[in-house]
């Protein structure tokens, strides 16, 4: 099965209120996608970022990325840790999954993926949202739980809600690391 590399929502200034208390999730999170990203690349699988557009209906990725990287702190630091190159697919998205009026589809038809790594922010809702999409479309969906930012205790529950109810497969990044080959 081909598979491809989402990252959900990892572009961002982190100027909500949640975003000081998932600082360290989010940093540890952006190291494990930087590894799965270096290993996607270096097999030629797709990279596909699916941002939210924080409702600037304006701007393009470009614009977000710069937005993330001038806010400073955390926002500038997972923009520093994976930027995206100029390989990299992107989507941007108005709501909580990566499918939601996007053309996620049909780049992801176009590309011939069949199986998904989910990775990037946050475990219970824009992650957890397009697991749902994803599954509902038979992708074969894998979440990465170490590269998947969270509260902890929201994030246990958002993983074993994915796996109960059959929506994917949660993985670890070295599992995931292995997979992809």
């Amino acid at each position: 099965m081909r598979p491809a590399l989402i990252i959900i929502d990892m572009v961002s200034a982190f100027d909500f209120p949640e975003a000081p208390a998932l600082h360290a999730s989010v940093l540890a999170a952006s190291r494990d996608i930087r590894r799965l990203r270096e290993h996607f690349h270096q097999h030629g699988y797709p990279v596909i970022y699916a941002n939210d557009n924080f409702a600037n209906w304006r701007a393009d990725f470009k614009e977000l990325v710069a937005m993330a990287r001038a806010s400073g702190s955390l926002g500038q630091a997972v923009v520093d840790l994976i930027p995206p190159t100029p390989e990299d697919y992107f989507v941007l998205k108005p709501k909580h999954s990566a499918f939601l009026a996007t053309a996620l589809p049909v780049l992801l038809a176009k590309l011939g993926v069949q199986r998904l790594y989910l990775v990037g922010m946050t475990a219970d809702s824009c992650v957890m949202a397009t697991a749902v999409d994803a599954n509902a479309r038979e992708y074969d969906v894998r979440v990465v739980s170490g590269a998947v930012a969270g509260l902890a205790a929201a994030k246990r529950r958002a993983l074993s809600l994915i796996v109960d109810a059959k929506i994917g497969r949660v993985v670890t990044t070295a599992a995931a690391l292995r997979q992809v080959t």
